[in-house]
């Protein structure tokens, strides 16, 4: 009779004790912005990573993703999650310029690395994660993680096959470092939104565009009007970065943070091996509709980086882009890339 009661009491108080586990249980609910729509491959990669945070926590962080940036635009979702309009953004660093340039070598390292690999291995191995956080938290905010895709292809309305292609040739860039470069090689960058790209095209302002990844250029349909590009890709390799409000950040659980950084871990690795895939597949497909895919010359190639390379150190004006720009050329001679 004890034993039964001893029992009884036992699990009594081990259903009290997972009624009280569960009320404990800590919720946290962030507001996310992306730029991408929910229909190109970085789109559904996005998705991928709300499900998994989601599950991993068991239901504990829930995530309110907002595509194709419906509360802001791009440009602006950094000082929308510093401020608490959002809780994280995931667009990107170079976005973030003309508070500091040094935001350009943690957003697109423009002529560095050669493949997603490289570039991660710079921010997980190469001392890249401290110095960025240390410039992401001066404006409030915590840099989680990056996902990178690869090199990036344009989309023109006339040839592209080269270096002497770029003459006047007028097209979208990312504000930064890329308009001084393709400046330099003789064309004419114009600044302006992710979202304004199609129009853009379609009403004759721009000839091209510097937009994605071919497979997600592909998903925007901007070959739908374009039909030049280039591919693989050799000018640019943007980080899409997840970025935190830092006090939201630092008011989460330690495991919800823990499954967070793991799970853009995850979505780094996931989004490289996807769009090894996806862009040469893409190539493929575009070549079989007429699209005239160029893969430009190892002459051409070298020019770019040399003019690349040759704009780091003039852009580079405030000592965290110094710091970066010198931690960037030590891993690339590391990698063989810089000499």
């Amino acid at each position: 009779m004890k034993l039964k009661t001893l029992a009884a009491g036992l699990g009594a108080a081990a259903v009290a004790s997972m009624l009280a586990g569960a009320a404990m249980a800590q919720q946290t609910t962030l507001r996310i912005q992306t730029h991408y729509a929910p229909e190109t491959v970085s789109g559904k990669l996005a998705q991928r990573f709300v499900d998994d945070v989601q599950v991993m926590s068991n239901g504990e962080i829930a995530i309110e993703m907002f595509f194709s940036s419906s509360v802001v635009n791009s440009v602006e979702g950094f000082d929308a999650a510093a401020t608490g309009i959002l809780d994280c953004e995931m667009h990107g660093g170079a976005y973030q310029t003309g508070k500091n340039p040094a935001f350009q070598f943690v957003g697109d390292i423009m002529g560095g690395y050669d493949t997603p690999y490289q570039q991660l291995s710079w921010l997980y191995h190469g001392g890249g994660l401290e110095a960025a956080q240390e410039l992401y938290n001066k404006f409030g905010m915590q840099l989680i993680g990056w996902w990178v895709y690869g090199q990036e292809s344009l989309a023109s309305t006339k040839p592209i096959r080269g270096i002497a292609d770029l003459k006047d040739w007028k097209f979208r860039s990312p504000p930064g470092l890329e308009t001084n470069i393709f400046a330099s090689l003789g064309a004419s960058p114009i600044v302006m939104d992710f979202t304004e790209i199609f129009t853009a095209l379609e009403s004759g302002i721009i000839d091209g565009a510097d937009a994605s990844g071919i497979a997600n250029n592909v998903g925007l349909g901007l070959y739908d009007i374009a039909k030049y590009t280039n591919f693989p890709g050799f000018h640019s390799m943007p980080s899409d970065h997840l970025a935190c409000n830092k006090a939201r950040w630092d008011g989460m659980p330690e495991h919800h943070r823990r499954i967070m950084e793991r799970a853009m871990e995850s979505l780094a690795l996931q989004t490289a091996l996807t769009f090894e895939k996806a862009n040469n597949e893409a190539a493929a497909k575009l070549r079989a509709e007429g699209v005239e895919v160029a893969e430009w010359s190892t002459e051409d190639r070298a020019a770019f980086r040399k003019a690349a390379l040759a704009q780091w150190e003039p852009f580079a004006t405030t000592p965290e882009a110094k710091a970066l720009v010198e931690s960037h050329m030590a891993y690339l001679r590391v990698l063989g890339l810089a000499e």
